[in-house]
C-alpha cells in the first residue's frame, strides 16, 4: 500500500491504492472514512469537506501538503478582513485544517504556531412567553403547529426533531429519548402533557409509520429547512420584529425553566450540553429576574426617605 496524500498529482486525485482496488481514493473518501473511524457525525463530516474544498480553491494549483504556516495564516486574514467571516466560521475552518493536516497528514507543524479566534460573547436572543404563544397561533398546519411545539416543550434542535421516531416518545414516564444527537450522544428530555395531547391529535390525522414527522417527496423525515420556513413565517405572521430562528425556541425553553426556578444542572442534561459553561449563558438573559432587581441607587434614595 503506498502511502497517503503522497505528493503529486491535482487536489482532488486519489492517494491511496491496494490491491483489491481499481480506482485510488479521492482526498474527499479519505477524508470521509477517517472521521467516519472516529465517529464524526454527518453533519461535521459534511462542514469539513466544505472548509478543506474552499481552501483547495484558493491555493489552487498548489499541492496541500506543499503550502505553509504562512500560506495557512495568510487564508484567515483573508477570510477575516476580506470576507468578514465570523470568529465561529474561522473555527470551524481551524478544526477542519487541524483535521487534514495533524490527523491525516501528520504534519502538526503547520498549524500548529496558527492562533485560533477569540470566540464571541453573544447572548441568543429570547422570546418571552406570549410572544412564543403568538407564534403557535400563527401556524393553521396541525404538522407544522405540534413540531413547533414540542422543539419549544423540550429544548429540542431542529435537527433532532426532525430525527425523532414514534418509539422515541414514552408517554408512561413523560420522557423524549433524543438519539445522536450533537456529538453522537443520546439524552433524555422531558415530555409536556399539552405536547402530548397534541402529539396524539397528530398522529390520529397523519399516522406516520416510523419517524414522527415524515416528508414529503420521498425524503423519509420532514426536512429542516422546511421547519425553519415555518417558523419565519410564523414570526412574520405574529408580528415579531426580533431577529429570531426556529432554535430560539430553544434558548427560550431553557430561559424560562430559570425564570421559573429550576436547577441549571437538571437544564445542562435536558440541553444535552457537555459543559456547565454552555447553559450558564441563559443565567445571562432572564430578563424577567434582572427587572426584579433594585438599584443601589434607587435602595440609598429609599433610605433617605
Amino acid at each position: 500500500m503506498e502511502g497517503i496524500f503522497a505528493g503529486g498529482g491535482t487536489q482532488s486525485e486519489g492517494f491511496l491504492r491496494d490491491s483489491a482496488q481499481k480506482k485510488p481514493a479521492t482526498l474527499f473518501e479519505v477524508l470521509k472514512g477517517e472521521m467516519r473511524l472516529r465517529n464524526y457525525s454527518p453533519k461535521t463530516i459534511k462542514s469539513y469537506k466544505s472548509c478543506i474544498d474552499n481552501f483547495i480553491r484558493f491555493n489552487s494549483p498548489r499541492h496541500l501538503r506543499e503550502l505553509t504556516s504562512e500560506d495557512i495564516r495568510s487564508y484567515f486574514t483573508w477570510l477575516i478582513e476580506k470576507q468578514k467571516s465570523a470568529p465561529s466560521t474561522i473555527n470551524q475552518i481551524y478544526n477542519a485544517l487541524r483535521f487534514l493536516y495533524v490527523e491525516l497528514y501528520k504534519m502538526p507543524f503547520i498549524i500548529k504556531e496558527i492562533p485560533r479566534p477569540k470566540k464571541e460573547r453573544k447572548l441568543p436572543d429570547v422570546l418571552d412567553r406570549e410572544e412564543v404563544w403568538k407564534i403557535f397561533d400563527a401556524v393553521g398546519n396541525l404538522k407544522h403547529k405540534t413540531i413547533l411545539m414540542l422543539i419549544y416543550s423540550a429544548g429540542l434542535r431542529v435537527g433532532e426533531s426532525v430525527r425523532l421516531k414514534i418509539q422515541d416518545i414514552d408517554s408512561k414516564q413523560k420522557l423524549i429519548h433524543v438519539r445522536g444527537a450533537k456529538g453522537n450522544k443520546d439524552r433524555y428530555t422531558i415530555l409536556s402533557d399539552v405536547i402530548l395531547e397534541k402529539l396524539r391529535e397528530y398522529y390520529k390525522m397523519y399516522r406516520p409509520k416510523d419517524y414522527l414527522f415524515e416528508g414529503g417527496k420521498g425524503r423519509v423525515h420532514l426536512a429542516e429547512r422546511s421547519v425553519q420556513n415555518v417558523f419565519q413565517r410564523a414570526v412574520k405572521v405574529a408580528g415579531i420584529k426580533k431577529q429570531v430562528s426556529v432554535h430560539s425556541l430553544r434558548h427560550s425553553f431553557a430561559t424560562h425553566l430559570i425564570e421559573s426556578g429550576a436547577d441549571i444542572r437538571y437544564i445542562q442534561e435536558l440541553l444535552g450540553h457537555s459543559s456547565m459553561k454552555t447553559t450558564e449563558i441563559y443565567t445571562h438573559i432572564t430578563k424577567s429576574a434582572l427587572g426584579k432587581l433594585v438599584s443601589p441607587l434607587d435602595q440609598m434614595k429609599n433610605r433617605n426617605k
